[in-house]
């Protein structure tokens, strides 16, 4: 299947609305201009790493299953992982989710070695950095973007070390401004996603450009359908973050 007819097959698969297709067309402009080349090849082992947002509500007593809805929860990493199983069925790829609420990165760091490292998987995605900010913004954390950039190139290290062949993804950590997202964010979670770029660079990962999604897709619908609370996204906030996720990675 060529890219423009995948991309056509699962704009009409997912049912989008008009304001929906309009967004995903903008913010596939800046997703391509990174993912000439797919990462994804027959037989890869993908796993999406990270917090709540990829988290989504998944099943931690399934941790064995492989490509199964309830191990997956029903955010942008079952999304992605439904339509890349739907497009490349020939291709026995195998699908984990092991985000988990709350966690910032040296949480990650924690579990690394069960979580990732003994997964061994061909290509690997992150999403993490809303809660290094969120929580010591509610007193519950004192790290700072210097030791979130120091953390996660070191966890990025590790990985590479491990599995020195592994294809690495680095997702843009985004909010939207409105519920529980105040001005008090600013301009500091603006350091976090330009840190979390930079850790991108130096991987020499590919880097997926939530933020400027979401910042097109409230020209065509205000912030909170996208993500009611500013951090979580809705299902069309989902939807928009897998169809992105798809065009950075798989192209």
């Amino acid at each position: 299947m060529t890219p423009n007819n995948r991309r056509d097959f699962l704009l009409s698969s997912a049912g989008l609305t008009a304001a929906s297709c309009a967004a995903f067309s903008s913010t596939a402009t800046a997703a391509e201009e990174s993912s000439s080349v797919s990462l994804v090849q027959p037989g890869y082992t993908i796993l999406f790493q990270g917090d709540s947002i990829t988290d989504a509500g998944r099943n931690k007593e399934q941790t064995d299953l492989v490509n199964q809805q309830s191990a997956f929860g029903n955010g942008y990493a079952f999304l992605a992982a439904s339509q890349m199983l739907v497009g490349h069925a020939e291709d026995n790829l195998k699908f984990y989710n092991r985000g988990i609420s709350g966690n910032k990165v040296y949480q990650l760091a924690e579990r690394w070695q069960t979580d990732c490292l003994d997964l061994k998987p061909n290509l690997l995605s992150i999403l993490i950095g809303v809660n290094d900010i969120w929580h010591k913004l509610n007193g519950q954390y004192d790290g700072t973007v210097e030791v979130y950039e120091k953390d996660y190139n070191a966890l990025l290290a590790r990985t590479k070390e491990a599995l020195p062949d592994v294809k690495l993804v680095v997702c843009e950590p985004f909010v939207l401004k409105c519920g529980a997202v105040t001005d008090a964010w600013f301009p500091e979670f603006d350091e976090y996603r330009a840190a979390a770029r930079r850790v991108s660079d130096e991987a020499g990962a590919r880097f997926v450009p939530f933020q400027a999604m979401f910042d097109r897709a409230v020209e065509y619908a205000p912030p909170e359908y996208w993500a009611a609370d500013g951090v979580h996204p809705t299902p069309f906030g989902a939807s928009l973050m897998a169809y992105t996720w798809l065009q950075s990675v798989v192209g």
